[in-house]
């Protein structure tokens, strides 16, 4: 039985093309074999929406085929009838007479045998679909850069993660989505990033943040501490009476910026110290001749 385009694509015979290419669109999705692995029937359906796109999608063909009814092959329900056209004329019948006899001829030609051209016509080709992909990262391999393995359109890609992307970012990947129907280009693959924390920094843009830990003598009198970086620890100059929450700017030492990988933010490190605990009685008399000794000077509020 001949096929009801209109039917198949599920759309009424007054559509628009725009109601058209929605309906093709999820049909196509829907009976895709990429989606339907081994489903002969999903094949042969795929087909059929093809062949129904494309004839109501073009304007000439879809205006023989509202004249002529519902098609078998293409040929818009003529190719059984065992008659031959090439003496008819149909010159001067109408708007339409022209086409009528081009028609009719051609059917002609076909029942005499193949044409030495092979016709061009058949489903047209149409672009895959866009994928859009979670991708989780470490802050090192955002730092670095890194190369993951990603499977994609049912086929494995190896996919290059630039250095300085940040949560939000979303990498393009050109032809690595769905492929196309009918010879058509492959869509694109899109991947969301976000970038797993770390327990040592805070990232705030292309800055990272990171806090040491001194002890009261240190803090005090001043010293050399070791600072951990994302690449190698560096060692920072304390002076002497840092306070507890005090800022250090290490430029140059943060994240590549995204734009520009030769270009760094800077690394933040915030100081906290550590007062000692349980201290014996011995010790909290020295403690407090020395808060004496200060307040003598001056140099502390005597409460």
């Amino acid at each position: 039985m001949a096929k009801d385009y209109y039917e198949l694509l599920g759309v009424r015979r007054d559509a628009s093309a725009a109601d058209l290419k929605k309906a093709y669109r999820r049909l196509a999705k829907q009976y895709h074999p990429d989606t339907n692995d081994q489903s002969s029937h999903a094949a042969a359906r795929f087909k059929e929406v093809n062949e129904a796109y494309d004839t109501l999608s073009d304007p000439q063909k879809r205006q023989q085929y509202d004249l002529f009814g519902q098609t078998s092959g293409g040929n818009f329900g003529f190719q059984d009838i065992p008659v031959d056209f090439s003496n008819l004329n149909f010159k001067g019948a109408g708007p339409f007479g022209d086409f009528i006899e081009e028609l009719f001829q051609g059917q002609t030609r076909q029942r005499r045998g193949p044409s030495r051209q092979r016709s061009s016509a058949g489903p047209r080709p149409s672009a895959g679909q866009d994928i859009e992909q979670a991708l989780h990262i470490s802050l090192a391999d955002a730092y670095r850069g890194a190369t993951r393995t990603l499977r994609s359109g049912g086929k494995e890609i190896r996919v290059r993660i630039p250095r300085g992307v940040d949560t939000g970012t979303r990498i393009r990947v050109s032809g690595k989505g769905a492929p196309g129907a009918n010879g058509g280009k492959a869509g694109d693959l899109y991947l969301r990033v976000t970038v797993e924390p770390e327990e040592r920094f805070e990232r705030q843009g292309h800055d990272l943040l990171s806090e040491i830990r001194l002890d009261l003598f240190t803090a005090l009198l001043g010293g050399v501490v070791e600072v951990p970086t994302m690449e190698r620890p560096l060692r920072l100059t304390i002076p002497p009476g840092t306070n507890s929450g005090q800022r250090f700017r290490l430029a140059g030492k943060g994240m590549p910026r995204a734009d520009d990988a030769d270009l760094r933010g800077d690394l933040i490190v915030r100081a906290q110290i550590d007062m000692p605990a349980d201290l014996t009685a011995e010790e909290r008399a020295r403690a407090k001749e020395l808060r004496a000794t200060i307040n003598q000077r001056g140099n502390r509020d005597p409460r």
